[in-house]
């Protein structure tokens, strides 16, 4: 069994059998038909990864690697906050008519700041640190800029990453405010594993643990049925994680830079609707 299933397993258990309700509140999210999007939540969700043992991939239902991989370069190598630079779809139903989701995600992330060594953008500023002052303990990203959240069209979920060394090893810590368990969970697992995967390769670390804490881990009424029967399924074991070894620069990489060998899941022959 991956152990990403086993702790998808274990998350979607618990929301199930003990969260709470939103269904006497009034809610911002929408179905497709309008109809309000309730949800059942837990608080505090966090769990640990340790990348050198496995890639935290679930096998329940398949998880779309290159996608995941893509919006993640689209964000933090890119750092467009444009669709049309993107390879999927994934993003539309936040776009405006010219395909701009606004001052989010990577638009805050190619900002450029002033530091005592020079101005940097944040991702600029993590490779930095990691590469001339790997024990700081100031390593670390935050889009959730309060001043241009009424710019934004959607606030960012995912929206602080922490790193943190330790010996050889580098560790990161991603922050998330809300996540849909279904849709989104495993993707955003997947897609800071990668990040990690390589800013440990083109800065001379070893990959180590992925910590994902989550503050409102919730299913959504329409997922319910689903969940339940996904982690009724028998899992596969995790897949093995290849990178291209030869890069050393960060913005060298593509999706064609990593594969998953061996990755076998099973097929959810059903359209997930997804509230906006």
């Amino acid at each position: 069994m991956s152990y990403a299933d086993k702790i998808f397993i274990e998350n979607c258990k618990d929301i199930l059998n003990n969260g709470l309700s939103d269904a006497d509140y009034e809610v911002r999210p929408k179905w497709s038909d309008g109809k309000s999007a309730h949800t059942i939540k837990k608080f505090a969700m966090v769990n640990r990864y340790d990348l050198s043992k496995e890639f935290p991939i679930i096998t329940l239902r398949k998880t779309g690697f290159k996608s995941a991989v893509d919006e993640m370069l689209w964000i933090w190598q890119k750092k467009s906050n444009n669709v049309h630079d993107l390879n999927s779809h994934i993003w539309d139903s936040w776009a405006d008519e010219n395909g701009s989701i606004g001052k989010a995600y990577g638009y805050q992330m190619g900002v450029l700041h002033k530091y005592p060594e020079g101005e940097f953008d944040q991702v600029d500023r993590v490779i930095y640190d990691l590469k001339h002052n790997p024990i700081s303990r100031r390593i670390m990203t935050n889009i959730y800029v309060h001043e241009d959240l009424h710019k934004m069209n959607l606030y960012p979920c995912a929206y602080s990453m922490t790193f943190n060394v330790t010996g050889k090893k580098l560790n990161g810590l991603l922050n998330q405010r809300s996540q849909d368990m279904l849709v989104a969970n495993n993707w955003n697992v997947c897609q800071y594993a990668v990040l990690l995967h390589m800013l440990a390769q083109v800065c001379g670390f070893e990959v180590g643990e992925l910590v994902h804490v989550v503050a409102d881990a919730h299913i959504y009424d329409r997922h319910i049925s689903l969940v339940e029967e996904l982690i009724k399924k028998e899992p596969f074991e995790a897949p093995k994680f290849e990178i291209d070894k030869s890069i050393t620069d960060f913005y060298k990489f593509t999706t064609d830079s990593v594969r998953l060998i061996g990755y076998n899941s099973h097929q959810l022959n059903v359209k997930i609707p997804v509230a906006v």
